[in-house]
């Protein structure tokens, strides 16, 4: 990612498209939201597809936190790359994800443990504690839905002809 984003340059050094999977993983909090679909994408395609539902959800908890925090964001720029992103690596991710409805709710509590314990290099936390606690919320949230109607989640999935495993 070479372009300027909000005022603040990307590591122009750094291509995730390229760069080895697992350095990727150990910079990844230093850098813009974007790049953790990239992981995602790559760790799916590896076949590593439960890490990639953990960065997958990491990195669209940190997307939520930055357009949250930067809501002066012209609509089709950041906030358009993030819809653009759920639906591109989020849909096939997703539908891998909901497959185990355990191991999902398991990986969306690392999810919140790992954010919380972690520095956001892109998006300091101290400027943004009101919109990050918002947003591990709706996180919780979504994990609380998810323990609270399990059944209802696997025959949707039968439904529409998605595997539950």
């Amino acid at each position: 990612m070479t372009q300027v984003l909000n005022g603040t340059d990307c590591d122009r050094r750094v291509d995730p498209q390229t760069l080895a999977l697992d350095d990727l993983i150990r910079i990844i909090p230093d850098q813009h939201p974007s790049f953790y679909y990239v992981l995602a994408q790559r760790l799916f395609a590896a076949n590593r597809k439960d890490e990639a539902v953990f960065w997958f959800y990491a990195g669209q908890l940190r997307y939520r936190i930055r357009l949250s925090c930067h809501p002066d964001l012209q609509p089709d720029t950041e906030p358009a790359l993030f819809g653009s992103l759920q639906e591109t690596v989020g849909r096939p991710i997703n539908e891998y994800g909901f497959g185990d409805l355990t191991a999902l709710t398991a990986t969306l509590e690392r999810v919140l443990a790992w954010d919380a314990a972690t520095h956001n290099g892109f998006e300091p936390k101290a400027a943004c504690s009101s919109q990050i606690a918002q947003q591990r919320q709706g996180l919780g949230q979504l994990l609380a839905q998810i323990r609270a109607d399990p059944d209802t989640i696997r025959r949707q999935r039968t439904a529409n002809g998605l595997p539950n495993r």
